[in-house]
């Protein structure tokens, strides 16, 4: 009877076990269940980890955001307050026994303190729009932040007054600003960007700086509280001269304002060091060119003595964080489709600590992450992996040994089979380059089949893609595809000559790139080559676009969001003004050749393949007339095609969950159909 008991338990243990490892695919409804860690800000004793955690709603299908702490050991994971709001933009007092953050609400957003000790959360201000930036002062007793203050619209025309009671149609939208509208927010209401300094115990904010300039981006205090340092365009001719930035610094009590740099270029992110003896910044001299590397610069706390440090490091510094005892900089920065952190010098010697940031970004595996130092130098930053968002992890320059603290989608994605993600490197048919990319196997991969492959190509297009994990290559994995999605020339993090490649030659040889990556995928074997598909969005629909009106090797194609033609683009886009002579030479209206040779709508005659195209509704980046050009060129000739509209979404169709769900559904549908 024992030995019955024995195997009946051994049974039941083994049967458990075995449904417990069940797995099943990845599927759209799981994108609203994924949650993912952002803005670690670790303080400055580096004992405790505050951050923001994001996740879904799925009744509101909405992203959302709360703060959460946990020590640095990885112990007791809580949230910060018991309101269910976003909240934002946290940042430790100087002595790690405050927080300050931004709460939003449908009353709007304002800043709150929390005290660690009490455990008691009280708002400090009623502002007239959103604060940012927030920045402790050095003795923690004011923050200081960034704030529009509105202004009036222009007025041409007063009309007579309207009868009482009487419906009229609403009064006409005037502008007369160069930037007035920005994909995502819309038309811009007319104001200016000003610093606020508060105290820290609440009370009426004080106004620092004035004039008709923004006055925004990261703050730095001086150590001894008097300066504080931002960067802007008080060029009287900022308007146009949008490319321009400098490093200012005004004065708490004069409120006089100093200018540190002249450069033709931007500068921007200044910090002082805590010796108080440099300021560290990023900028460039522009070249106006189509990739320009962000260089960390230093000078003296005077001014003086500018000098660049990142000479030795062929990629763009994203970020750069003093150390304590002011003798380097840590650094963010991309590398070969990694995102790093190392640690630098005054005189630009490098060392690297990590390479494992990112997973902020769930929808396609672009480069992301961020990070924060202690005053110990322990360092907390978003840790990436191909079958996870980023989860929160810690490090430092002299262990480099890194330690995850959260698993905060093991609940979902330990029980979902997931796309392998494998690196692949190849040459160049055009030069020899050596050019990188990843693939992607079904969840259910077979070694001894073929599958249908999916070319995704990324947006920008200067950008780049990662092996990070991404929710909408998982969708496409879980539904039977192999993925290859490749960094042609022109993407980030290979250095200023590589990403520089397509100046006025977009698109041009990275087509070239991305076909030479599928031949090389479809050598390794497995893809079945009589089923071959294209997609992309942004930049990616652009080459997509480019790729079906260069060759017919593809069954079906999803263009998404795409530029068709450069000259109605250039001029319709939110960001219209910025595009003469760093894409193109001139104009649009001075050089119609040049802009028409590289729109793929030079090339719809030859398109022969059958093509969804998509947009969102209220793109004002890539304006919805661009997609309706290639659907109504098809159209026109006959081609199998369809328009996909979706709307309430902007160019980030991907920012609302079910939109994602709805791009990727339709995407798969489309293939389908031509298999």
């Amino acid at each position: 009877m024992k030995f019955y008991y024995t195997l009946l338990i051994g049974f039941l243990f083994v049967s458990l076990n075995s449904i417990a490892q069940v797995k099943t695919p990845f599927s759209a409804l799981d994108v609203f269940q994924l949650e993912y860690a952002g803005d670690p800000q670790i303080s400055p004793d580096g004992n405790s980890i505050i951050f923001r955690r994001m996740g879904f709603d799925i009744m509101k299908d909405r992203s959302r955001g709360s703060l959460w702490i946990i020590s640095s050991e990885g112990k007791n994971l809580h949230k910060l307050t018991s309101r269910d709001v976003n909240e934002s933009q946290a940042k430790w007092s100087p002595s790690g026994d405050r927080i300050a953050f931004v709460s939003s609400s449908e009353n709007g957003s304002e800043i709150y303190v929390h005290w660690i000790a009490s455990n008691v959360t009280a708002k400090l201000t009623q502002l007239e729009n959103s604060p940012s930036s927030l920045a402790w002062s050095p003795d923690g007793k004011q923050l200081v932040f960034s704030m529009k203050i509105n202004a009036k619209a222009p007025v041409i025309a007063k009309m007579p007054t309207k009868p009482t009671g009487a419906k009229w149609a609403a009064s006409p939208r005037v502008t007369d600003r160069l930037k007035h509208e920005q994909d995502g927010a819309g038309y811009i209401k007319p104001g200016f960007s000003h610093l606020f300094v508060v105290s820290a115990d609440g009370g009426a904010p004080r106004k620092l700086t004035e004039g008709n300039f923004n006055h925004r981006g990261t703050i730095s205090w001086s150590p001894n509280g008097e300066e504080i340092f931002f960067s802007g365009n008080l060029n009287e001719d900022w308007e146009y001269d949008f490319r321009n930035s400098e490093v200012y610094s005004v004065n708490v009590h004069t409120l006089q304002i100093k200018t540190y740099t002249t450069q033709n270029g931007p500068d921007y992110l200044p910090s002082v060091s805590p010796n108080g003896k440099y300021i560290s910044y990023i900028g460039y001299q522009d070249k106006v060119q189509t990739y320009q590397l962000a260089q960390l610069s230093l000078m003296d706390r005077n001014g003086n003595n500018k000098r660049v440090i990142s000479n030795e490091l062929d990629r763009s510094i994203k970020k750069a964080v003093w150390s304590k005892d002011s003798k380097g900089l840590y650094v963010l920065y991309e590398d070969l489709g990694k995102t790093k952190i190392s640690f630098m010098d005054l005189n630009g010697k490098i060392t690297e600590i990590t390479n494992e940031l990112g997973g902020t970004s769930l929808g396609r595996p672009y480069a992301s992450g961020n990070f924060s130092v202690s005053e110990t130098g322990k360092i907390a930053f978003t840790y990436a992996a191909f079958n996870r968002p980023s989860d929160l992890a810690v490090t430092s320059l002299k262990s480099k040994s890194t330690s995850v603290l959260t698993q905060l989608n093991e609940g979902l994605l330990a029980y979902r089979s997931l796309g392998r993600v494998e690196e692949i490197w190849y040459n160049s048919s055009v030069d020899g380059l050596d050019i990188q990319g990843w693939i992607v196997y079904p969840s259910d991969f077979d070694k001894n089949k073929k599958y249908p492959i999916i070319i995704e190509n990324h947006g920008g297009p200067i950008l780049n893609y990662t092996g990070n994990f991404s929710t909408e290559i998982q969708l496409y994995a879980a539904a039977g595809y192999m993925v290859f999605y490749p960094n042609p020339r022109g993407s980030t993090s290979y250095g200023e000559e590589f990403g520089n490649l397509l100046y006025n030659n977009y698109p041009g040889d990275d087509f070239n790139d991305v076909m030479d990556g599928l031949d090389a995928v479809i050598k390794k074997g497995n893809v079945d080559e009589d089923n071959l598909f294209v997609t992309g969005g942004s930049a990616g629909g652009i080459m997509t676009a480019w790729i079906i009106g260069k060759t017919n090797r593809f069954k079906a194609a999803v263009v998404t969001k795409p530029v068709m033609n450069w000259i109605s683009k250039t001029l319709t886009a939110d960001n219209y003004y910025g595009y003469a002579n760093s894409r193109y030479p001139g104009q649009p209206w001075e050089n119609f050749k040049g802009y028409w040779k590289f729109s793929p709508i030079s090339l719809v005659g030859n398109v022969e393949t059958p093509t969804m195209v998509m947009v969102g509704m209220n793109d004002l980046r890539t304006p919805p007339s661009e997609a309706k050009q290639l659907y109504h060129a098809l159209k026109l000739r006959k081609i199998e095609t369809v328009l996909v509209e979706i709307p309430e979404a902007s160019h980030g169709i991907a920012a609302r969950p079910s939109n994602l769900i709805t791009k990727v559904a339709h995407t798969i549908a489309w293939f389908e159909k031509f298999k």
